[in-house]
Order: structure tokens, then sequence, then C-alpha cells
């Protein structure tokens, strides 16, 4: 059953063509994921397909009934982002519609209410469209990729690794393209060299003949050079006509002298002993200590609130019972982006704390997508996606040799995410980071430190090391009882909003004393 049509559809910002697509449809159970660039119009696309802008040309033939659950902003303080996603997505769900549009609905969840949200949308009958930087969502739900590129929306089959994986078969084809292209390009000028140089000797008659011979080759020799001279013109023909390939672009090597280098490698450069957290009266977790070794990647994961910025903190100001190597130099990265003069360009603020030569800077930025004279733009003029990798490429060309990262990863999109994943990989130094990014961390981590029911664990691992060892023990099953009775209390309040009653009121009482037990336990 066709649920959507789209023909011909056009969509501008100015004058500026943002999206040319000719022909989009949407199919019972579709399950779609709209990925691209920051800025590349998937929020307007997909703004146009819930009917709640009109196209600048084409039409949107809706067929079936559907919700739109928009880019969330946390305008209650008292409701965490997992909140009010949860009573958004019940509400829209509740309502039976054929049809979901779904703008980035993982903002402002941490990784227990993103994996709430993948089963919610697993079980639920219907189709959808969904805009993610979330790769590991976007591989869990999905089975329709539609990439929008240069303006125009290409679609793929299978979920964003399908995606990929079609991706980088594209490239190596393009590549095989462009090595026959060079091939057949190099012979044909050979070729015209060739004919060129034998049509300028056949004009010269051969020695050692009489005038009256020479006299009757002159017409010969003229014939054959115009032939040979046509031949050379159909030569340069084809060349001109040869349809060109261009060359697959690769990222250059990343390799950097980081300080202190030889001394701090594989070596205990930052203590942790006897700390706990806590915010005025509140324990965030309870006394731990651990150690980090020069070079490690180490993950900080956990539920919001649970203290992980904390910890990052007391890293940074050294608190008591925090000791530091004198090898380790530490940068910061912070979501308030202060690290950045916005009256200067992207270049001069990069350059300005780092002893890098600018070649190596500039690669640096290019592998980041700032080209040629992108670097001179002033940081005032960027969006805020462009602003965070600025931050980043300074942060990472210092004179440091540890990178201390709160949420890198919000603001970029996945083309950004992954350029800072290859960086990253390629770092010598050590990295301690704060994410709910499942995939960011599966790339990048080689230990995860856990921050949960107020106390911190260290797992000796990569990530998906820690998935599968992970025990599906009472905390786990308390874990998802406690999101069930999340979901069960939304779905209540939502009723009782509607059609109030003493029996809906007892229900979310029951519910209430239930959740307090368990938190409680």
């Amino acid at each position: 059953m066709m649920l959507l049509e789209a023909h011909n559809l056009k969509l501008y910002i100015k004058d500026r063509l943002l999206i040319d697509a000719e022909r989009l449809q949407i199919e019972k159970n579709d399950r779609i994921g709209l990925v691209g660039r920051n800025g590349s119009g998937k929020t307007t696309l997909l703004m146009t397909l819930a009917g709640e802008k009109v196209p600048d040309e084409g039409t949107v033939k809706l067929n079936a009934t559907y919700e739109l659950i928009p880019q969330l902003k946390q305008t209650e303080t008292s409701k965490s982002g997992g909140e009010v996603t949860q009573e958004y997505l019940n509400e829209a769900i509740s309502k039976n519609p054929a049809m979901l549009f779904l703008d980035e609905p993982t903002t402002h969840l941490d990784t227990n209410h993103i994996e709430w949200l993948e089963k919610k949308l697993i079980n639920w009958q219907g189709a959808f469209v969904l805009i993610s930087h979330d790769r590991a969502f976007l591989d869990a739900l999905c089975t329709v990729i539609w990439e929008i590129h240069d303006g125009h929306v290409k679609i793929y089959k299978g979920n964003y690794s399908d995606y990929v994986n079609q991706k980088e078969l594209e490239q190596q084809q393009q590549t095989l393209a462009y090595e026959k292209y060079v091939q057949k390009k190099r012979q044909l000028e050979e070729a015209l060299k060739l004919k060129e140089k034998k049509a300028e000797k056949a004009t010269k008659a051969p020695k050692k003949v009489n005038q009256a011979e020479e006299k009757k080759a002159k017409p010969y020799f003229a014939k054959k050079q115009k032939k040979l001279q046509q031949t050379a013109k159909a030569m340069e023909t084809r060349l001109e006509k040869l349809e060109k390939v261009e060359k697959v672009k690769e990222d250059p090597p990343i390799k950097m002298n980081l300080p202190n280098e030889e001394t701090f490698k594989d070596k205990i450069v930052l203590r942790v002993k006897d700390v706990t957290g806590t915010i005025g009266d509140r324990t965030l977790w309870k006394k731990v200590s651990f150690h980090v070794r020069g070079g490690d990647k180490l993950a900080i994961i956990g539920p919001n609130g649970s203290g992980k910025t904390t910890l990052v903190k007391k890293i940074i100001h050294q608190d008591d019972d925090i000791s530091i190597s004198p090898s380790m130099k530490i940068g910061y990265f912070s979501q308030n982006l202060n690290i950045l003069d916005r009256e200067k360009s992207i270049l001069e603020n990069v350059r300005s704390t780092s002893k890098q030569e600018e070649t190596f800077i500039r690669t640096v930025l290019a592998r980041l997508h700032f080209f040629r004279e992108d670097v001179y733009k002033l940081v005032g003029v960027l969006s805020g996606g462009e602003r965070v990798k600025v931050a980043l490429a300074k942060l990472f060309v210092s004179d440091i040799n540890t990178l201390i990262m709160d949420e890198p990863t919000n603001f970029l999109d996945i083309e950004a995410v992954e350029a800072l994943e290859s960086l990253l990989k390629e770092y010598a130094g050590t990295i301690i980071f704060v994410t709910h990014d499942r995939r960011f961390t599966q790339n990048i981590a080689t230990r995860i430190l856990t921050i949960e029911n107020k106390k911190i664990s260290l797992f000796e691992g990569t990530y998906d090391e820690y998935k599968q060892d992970e025990p599906q023990d009472q905390r786990n099953v308390e874990k998802d009882m406690q999101l069930l009775l999340e979901t069960k209390i939304t779905e209540v309040l939502s009723r009782l909003s509607i059609e109030p009653s003493e029996e809906l009121e007892k229900e979310f009482q029951k519910l209430l004393a239930e959740k307090r037990k368990l938190e409680k336990k």
C-alpha cells in the first residue's frame, strides 16, 4: 500500500535549490533513515513530506494518517529529555497513525532511553521516516536509507551499515573507472604525439633521389601527410570527448609529535584514589579508585545525571586525591566552545595554540572538511556544528598529549563524526571522553568506565567486549522494570489528561509508589 507519493519536488532557500527530487515514495512498513550533512535540507524535506511546509515546486500526496515528532527543545526544566521524548512518542503512537515522521528523536537522551526508544519503534507496526545522527540507532531500525547529497535524494536498501558498504563499493568502482580513464587518456595522448611526428616527417622527401623523382614524390607525401593529420585530428577529438572521471580523494595520514610521548606512553599518568562524587546532599557515586595509562582511550558512560561531567571536571581541576603525572598535558573540550575567538578566522584560531607546521594544521582541517579558502572564514559566521569542528581541531593540534572531551559528537552530522573518529583512531595520546553515542564509543574506546546506581565500575576492553560481558543480573532486570514503569506512568498521565477518573488516579498513585520503592532499592 502506497502511503505517500512526492513528484518533481523542488525546495529552495532564497535562490538556492536545496532539494531536487523527481520521485519519492513511502510504502506500508517502510522504515526510512534520512541522512546528509548539516544544512543539506533533511528537516526541510521531512516537514514538506509531513505537510508542514508547502513545496516550491512539485506535489506531495499523503494517502494515510501520520504523526510528526519535531526536534524537541527542553522548555520544561522539571522533566528530563527522556521524559519529554517518551511523552511525545507515546502520545503519537496512541493515535495509531500509519506513518511517523521523527526529527532527531534521540536528542537529550542517555543510552538507556535511546535503547527504550529503539525497542518501542522496533515493536511499532507502521512506516516511519527518521532523521538521526546516531548510526547505531539507524542500524537497529532502518531498512532503507535516503541520502541527501548535492540537492538530490539517493535511495539505498538496508540499514546504515549496508549503506556505508554500498558507498564504499561505489568508491571502489569510481577508483577503477578513474584508473581506466587515466590509462585511456595516456594511450590516446601517446598515439596522438606519434601521428603528429609521422605527419611532420611525411613532408620530407627521401634522400638520394633525383629532381624528377622528388617532384613526382611530393603529391604522394602531401597526401600521406594530410591523411596522418586527419587521423591525429580524430584522435584529438576522441581525447576531448573522453568522459572525465574524478579521482577519489584519499585522506592524508596524520602523524604528529606529542610532548613527552616517550615518557608517558603505557605509563600510569592519572591516579584517582578514594574519590566520591556529590552535588549538595546528593551522592552521585560512592568512593572509587582507578588509574589511566598514557595512550588509553577511556569512555565514560552512564545515565543523564549520574555524574559523568562532574568526574571529568574533578580530573581537570585535579581535586583532592586525584594526581596526574608531570608528563601529562591536558586539553579540554566542552560544549560552551570558550576556546574560540569569534572575530578570528578558522586558521588563526587553530594555529594560535599549536606548535605544528601550517601544512599539518591544514591537513587536519581538511580531514574535518575545511578545504582551501574555507580556513579564512571568521568563526563568528560558522554554524554550531562547524564551530564544534574548529574547537576540536584547535584542541587536536595543541601542545598536549591528553584529550578530555565532554559530548564531542553533539551538533555534528554523521560525516563530521566519522571524520573526527578517523583523527582520534590515529591519535597516539590519551583520550578521556563522555558520550551517549554508542557507535563512537565502539570505534574509539579501549576501556569503559560506567557510572550507574551510584557506583563507578571500570571495564578493561572495548565497548563490544563490554556489551558481551555485561551480566544479565538483577541490576539489569531492575533497569528494565524502571523503564517499563516510566512508560506506564506516561501512558496513564496521557489518559488522565483526556478522561480523568478515580480508577486512573488510583492506578497512577500505585505506579508512582512502585517507582519510588524501586528507586530506594
